[in-house]
């Protein structure tokens, strides 16, 4: 079969927002798609990549095999930029790094069996943090499926239970239309990932392709605006409440709604605190943020929350690193829960006002009743629930002791970091002390900076992030703060970055150490510790710096705290190859504040053995 010429295959250019087809039509999110193409003969494979093209999308992350390969001879012809990773699991954390740092949807592909199964991690991952990826797998052939073939594996059965939605195609036919409501689902509402598998039969097939293609989601219909009833009477309690806080999850992000939470903020005069997830949504300067919550949050939010008479939750699903013993969480708080998933209001804790709604719509309309009620006379005053939390502020500031031994702190390397690079970079983070280190010490002042695998906890997470995000933003500097540990699950894909010209940086705090398990050995299981010695410090295997090397990257070490800045800013310097640099810390460092695994918020600890005094009753 001859080759649909360009101007067939392709609409190169971006769509142009809210371009819709006739009937139920692709909607915005989808953006719509240039010219109309009728009854073109091409495969199904022509017609993937000439859906994905006019979706508007610039990069794909992926791995050919058998299955799917018929999908990449014509992805050699297009301008969609496919970048060959090392491990499929790096596609997709790639994805997930490239769609939170740039809000569009992410995009990898695998082959059938092994390869697809490679991107369930990926795509568990997005789904706990609700991030917009859409993961295309190639599967066996039609008449093969459910006979154990050769690379035979049923990812729709496997990705049930962590996507929005997914897909087994059937027909060539299917495939804009099947495509088009992908990036429509994995975009809109509560994002997520949506896996499309696709059989080699229907890649090879001859097939008519249509564009713009008409959606079939009948049943789909996000609320978007909320109910004014919800929004009138959460205003009023906002101003009556004497302790209120505005605890903020990273549905404002995914919403783009910090401007409108600064100006509700800013207009009720209410504390803040920033989830895990939403580190950047309100600026860490701002003289009303009181921090992170949570397990290893700061004692004035974790203070703020349990003693709050009203908890207004924007985008935020009471997890329970957040709410500790959800018995015993904020036992005297009435709760305004706002989330554009109803089924995440009222799952863990009862809702005294749900509100069904987009953030970015809830906060406006809340701005609109509050600056109501203050028209009518009504303010509340919260002065003395603001003299409580700054003199908790400044009693129980974020800090650390630096190492008796005289070995590097891993703190002040993560401190000198922010400080030096900045509060414009993007900062993609692993999972464990490195990644709280990270989010406390790091100050966050915008959104899109921070990224970080939070709901599930993705070990090997940061350094394919960046690279995606990187990618999505090359104008950024792009970080990777990763542990010892989790940078050996993923560093494969520093040679990705070098070969593609990705050129992100990466601090590896090296404690020689699972350091986060081996905190819970040394507090929980008497200091038996089992398994957790990576061998990183004694024997230094690997070592980082050569690793680096012959990955194609520049490699740097530090081992005291008189060379951090200049080791930082020699990285800082190089932009035209990555950087990783082995900061050698010492191996006993701990993440505090800590609120011990199962137990009440009540219960954190500001250190070692030191709990906060919250009021007299703790005297």
């Amino acid at each position: 079969m001859s080759k649909p010429t360009p101007e067939i295959l392709a609409h190169r250019s971006h769509p142009s927002p809210g371009a819709t087809s006739a009937g139920s039509a692709a909607p915005a999110a989808v953006g719509g798609a240039g010219e109309r193409v009728v009854d073109v003969k091409m495969t199904g494979s022509q017609a993937l990549v000439a859906s994905l093209e006019a979706l508007g999308v610039d990069t794909i992350f992926g791995i050919p095999g058998g299955a799917i390969l018929p999908a990449y001879d014509p992805l050699f012809d297009s301008k969609v930029r496919h970048i060959l990773v090392r491990h499929e699991q790096g596609a997709g954390h790639a994805a997930t790094g490239y769609a939170q740092a740039t809000g569009r949807v992410g995009v990898c592909m695998a082959t059938s069996g092994p390869g697809a199964t490679n991107l369930v991690t990926p795509i568990a991952d997005a789904y706990m943090d609700s991030v917009p990826i859409v993961a295309i797998t190639g599967q066996v052939a039609r008449p093969y499926i459910g006979t154990d073939a050769f690379q035979e594996a049923d990812i729709q059965g496997i990705t049930l239970p962590i996507t929005k939605h997914n897909y087994l195609v059937q027909t060539g036919e299917e495939i804009p239309r099947i495509l088009a409501e992908a990036f429509h689902l994995a975009a809109t509402g509560r994002p997520g990932p949506v896996l499309v598998d696709i059989p080699k039969d229907v890649l090879v097939a001859e097939t008519t392709f249509n564009w713009p293609p008409t959606l079939e989601l009948p049943g789909y219909h996000p609320t978007l605006h909320p109910h004014g009833k919800q929004i009138r009477e959460a205003a009023r309690l906002i101003t009556n409440a004497k302790r209120p806080v505005l605890y903020v999850g990273g549905g404002v992000l995914k919403a783009k709604a910090s401007e409108e939470l600064r100006t509700l903020a800013e207009l009720t005069g209410v504390p803040v605190v920033t989830t895990l997830m939403a580190r950047g949504a309100f600026p860490d300067s701002h003289e009303q943020h009181v921090g992170m919550p949570g397990m290893h949050g700061t004692v004035s939010a974790v203070y703020a929350l349990q003693r709050a008479d009203l908890i207004v939750a924007l985008g935020a699903r009471f997890d329970d690193r957040v709410t500790g013993k959800l018995s015993t969480f904020a036992p005297n708080a009435t709760i305004v829960h706002a989330d554009i998933d109803p089924a995440e209001i009222g799952k863990n804790r009862t809702a005294d006002v749900p509100i069904v709604g987009d953030a970015k719509h809830v906060i406006q309309e809340l701005i609109t009743a509050v600056g109501h009620e203050h028209t009518a006379g009504r303010r509340g005053n919260i002065t003395e629930w603001w003299t409580q939390l700054n003199e908790l502020r400044e009693r129980y500031p974020l800090g650390y002791e630096e190492p008796p031994d005289g070995t590097l702190s891993p703190q002040y390397v993560i401190k000198r970091l922010g400080e030096i690079v900045g509060p414009d970079a993007i900062y993609a983070a692993g999972v464990g002390q490195h990644q709280m280190w990270a989010a406390q010490f790091i100050s966050y002042e915008k959104p899109g900076t921070w990224l970080n695998s939070g709901g599930a906890g993705t070990m090997g997470y940061a350094v394919p992030a960046a690279m995606g995000a990187k990618q999505g933003c090359p104008e950024a500097v792009v970080w990777a703060i990763d542990g010892d540990g989790c940078f050996q699950m993923t560093n494969q894909e520093l040679a990705t970055c070098a070969l593609e010209g990705i050129p992100i940086k990466v601090a590896v705090i090296n404690n020689g150490n699972l350091g986060m398990v081996r905190q819970w050995q040394t507090l929980f299981y008497e200091e038996r510790y089992s398994n957790t010695d990576l061998g990183t410090h004694k024997h230094r295997i690997p070592d980082f710096v050569k690793l680096a090397e012959a990955l194609g990257c520049i490699g740097l070490r530090c081992e005291n705290a008189a060379d951090v800045d200049a080791t930082i800013e020699t990285a800082m310097r190089i932009n035209d190859q990555p950087v990783v640099i082995d900061f050698v810390v010492g191996k006993d460092a701990m993440v505090w504040p800590m609120v011990p695994a199962g137990t009440s918020n009540d219960e954190i600890l500001f250190a070692r053995g030191v709990r906060p005094i919250f009021d007299e009753d703790d005297v």
